[in-house]
């Protein structure tokens, strides 16, 4: 697996039996001093079964999305399978980018949250039901395989619903698509939520299972996490290249 500095992970294709993933979009925990810019990790999962994309961004990624697929030579269209984490905007907004024929996975227990939330959550976008009615929607409860070696599990805490997707690649690395159950270093080194609409213990106890259980975490919000001797190490930079008109 590469570990390079531009934030990509696995080899193109399937190779050996194994899945491979691509970060198509590099998150960030970039914040304004009252709220945040809303980058959050977007990546392409290889599988013998076709492409997957792990979560789809805010509109703030909509051309990053575009041209991270056209550098690998993909279209929306190419991507039968669409698997989001948790339903807050910076995570689907981009769902439109792709044809009702794709296949949209979601956790049940996120979709009936998304209903009636925790109060204080407004990054639910308005409408984002309706909008995902349109599309062959999965609903999914426990855990399961997307494909050999891509396995769907619960990791509740951030929201109820949140769920996460493990990788075992053909090297034997255990990677895990964490969305926001683990949002950036602070969480896995603590092994501590920052934040939850859930409970706090909920969502401190889904860190230390992913941390636990991966060689690689790709969080909500930052890059590839590593697990070296103990320590949570990583090596993407984090730029964020801003164009004043």
């Amino acid at each position: 697996m590469n570990r390079g500095r531009d934030g990509r992970a696995g080899d193109v294709g399937v190779s050996g039996g194994g899945p491979s993933y691509d970060v198509l979009v590099s998150g960030n925990s970039y914040r304004f001093e009252v709220g945040g810019i809303g980058i959050s990790n977007t990546t392409l999962i290889h599988t013998a079964d076709g492409p997957i994309i792990f979560d789809l961004g805010s509109h703030v990624t909509r051309d990053m999305i575009k041209l991270g697929l056209s550098k690998r030579g993909l279209n929306p269209s190419d991507i039968p399978r669409v698997f989001l984490s948790h339903l807050h905007f910076d995570h689907v907004m981009n769902i439109d980018l792709f044809p009702h024929t794709t296949e949209v996975f979601v956790s049940r227990r996120e979709w009936d949250y998304c209903s009636n939330p925790h109060p204080e959550d407004d990054w639910l976008p308005w409408g984002i039901k309706e909008q995902l009615e349109k599309y062959r929607l999965r609903l999914v409860d426990g855990t399961d395989e997307l494909s050999s070696g891509v396995r769907y599990f619960p990791a509740p805490g951030h929201t109820p619903g949140c769920y996460a997707v493990a990788l075992d690649l053909a090297d034997g690395r255990k990677v895990t698509l964490a969305g926001d159950a683990v949002k950036f270093p602070r969480e896995a080194i603590r092994m501590k939520a920052d934040h939850s609409f859930d409970t706090k213990e909920v969502a401190s106890q889904s860190i230390r299972t992913i941390m636990e259980m991966s060689d690689v975490v790709v969080p909500g919000h930052f890059g590839e996490l590593f697990k070296e001797d103990g320590r949570v190490v990583w090596e993407a930079i984090q730029p964020l290249n801003l164009i004043a008109r």
